[in-house]
């Protein structure tokens, strides 16, 4: 998970002790630069940055979203497919490398629409964009391949947070301005110094390759897609029907970094302290897979819960954009502590905020905090979002 690294830390300071512990602790940085102010995109930058986000090949581009099927991220798959499959301007693919489901990471079980190789058949000169999550194994020989041959058949390639990682054993950062979430950035640097970090974007495009920050910018840079293949006034349309305040890609690198809060948070954790649910999620045919993601994304980050997708029965579920999703048990019948709010009852935005506030109620506001950390969204855009929605 993407709090791997900050866990491996936060182990080696429980391990010297109470004394240091208290120490490293006061070490560690406040909250108060939660809500740090993102330095601003010039109109220049923004209409650059839209110019290399165009179509490559097609008025009605294809979009293809891959996925490792052992493993690869919920919110990184499912916001760009629900998001571009709604908006109605391209003709959006889901895929798996190999037949089968595609287990997301931390949850939820999907069916793909087809695998690579059957896309290859369908559309021999490669998509206009190949969407690329997070995975579980970065260097997936398969995908790796396929995303190289997508390339050089003039696909822009976007990786979603971590997926950064898996066009960079591309090949295909190396020269280009690039970012990636905030716990991997110095790595990837480290392991591609050719590649040009840029702070402060929540999306970076450069010479048909496009990266993000945490799995939160998955929403932003979706909608600016949107913007570049149908215009401002459709984005700005759909933005209003999903809740979200914008997509400009202004963004405040320096508020995600680990604090005093998230070590609260963590330690009980790391000690087998902490508490351990399982939480439902009903899900049904139409359930929205946007608000779906957020919700249990938001959940998992907390490293309290198991979350399941529960349905009338124990058939696959096809969401209200069309992916086929496989529940994780029955209604009634699985054992859960406590069942999510409906997530479709408002919009995905407003159902990925009621996530948050439910987690500080239950759990406690450090880890809500710590959940807006690792999913990389802003707290000053929770309330943003808050506002937008009682609008």
């Amino acid at each position: 998970m993407k709090l791997r690294t900050v866990a491996i830390s936060l182990a080696m300071v429980v391990s010297v002790g109470v004394v240091g512990v208290v120490g490293v602790y006061l070490s560690y940085p406040g909250d108060g630069d939660r809500f740090a102010a993102p330095r601003p995109v010039t109109a220049e930058e923004a209409a650059h940055t839209l110019a290399a986000l165009k179509p490559p090949k097609r008025a009605r581009p294809v979009v293809a979203v891959v996925g490792a099927n052992e493993g690869s991220e919920t919110t990184d798959y499912l916001i760009p497919y629900g998001v571009l499959k709604r908006s109605g301007v391209a003709h959006v693919v889901s895929l798996g490398v190999r037949p089968g489901p595609v287990m997301l990471m931390p949850a939820l079980t999907i069916v793909p629409e087809a695998t690579v190789g059957e896309f290859d058949a369908r559309f021999p000169d490669g998509a206009d964009y190949v969407v690329v999550p997070a995975l579980h194994n970065a260097n997936n020989p398969a995908m790796i391949a396929w995303i190289k041959a997508q390339s050089s058949k003039g696909a822009t390639i976007v990786g979603i947070c971590a997926g950064a990682w898996v066009l960079a054993n591309a090949g295909l950062l190396d020269g280009r301005d690039a970012t990636t979430i905030w716990a991997s950035i110095d790595e990837l640097r480290a392991k591609h110094p050719t590649m040009r970090y840029v702070p402060n974007r929540r999306y970076v495009a450069d010479r048909g390759v496009v990266t993000t920050t945490g799995v939160s910018a998955s929403l932003t840079v979706s909608l600016a897609l949107v913007e570049a293949i149908a215009g401002h006034e459709r984005a700005a349309t759909l933005a209003h029907e999903i809740g979200a305040p914008g997509w400009n890609a202004e963004h405040a690198s320096g508020a995600f970094r680990v604090r005093r809060s998230d070590i609260r948070a963590m330690v009980p954790v790391l000690l087998g302290l902490g508490r351990h649910e399982t939480v439902g999620i009903r899900v049904f045919a139409g359930v929205d897979e946007v608000s779906l993601a957020l919700t249990a994304d938001a959940y998992m980050t907390t490293n309290l819960t198991q979350v399941l997708a529960l349905a009338d029965n124990t058939e696959p579920v096809v969401t209200a954009q069309g992916i086929r999703l496989v529940p994780d048990g029955v209604r009634g019948r699985a054992r859960v502590d406590v069942m999510a709010a409906d997530v479709s009852r408002d919009t995905p935005v407003a159902a990925f905020e009621r996530a948050f506030a439910d987690i500080g109620a239950r759990y406690g506001r450090d880890y809500a905090s710590l959940s807006h950390l690792a999913l990389e969204y802003p707290e000053s855009d929770a309330r943003g979002a808050v506002r937008a929605a009682r609008e």
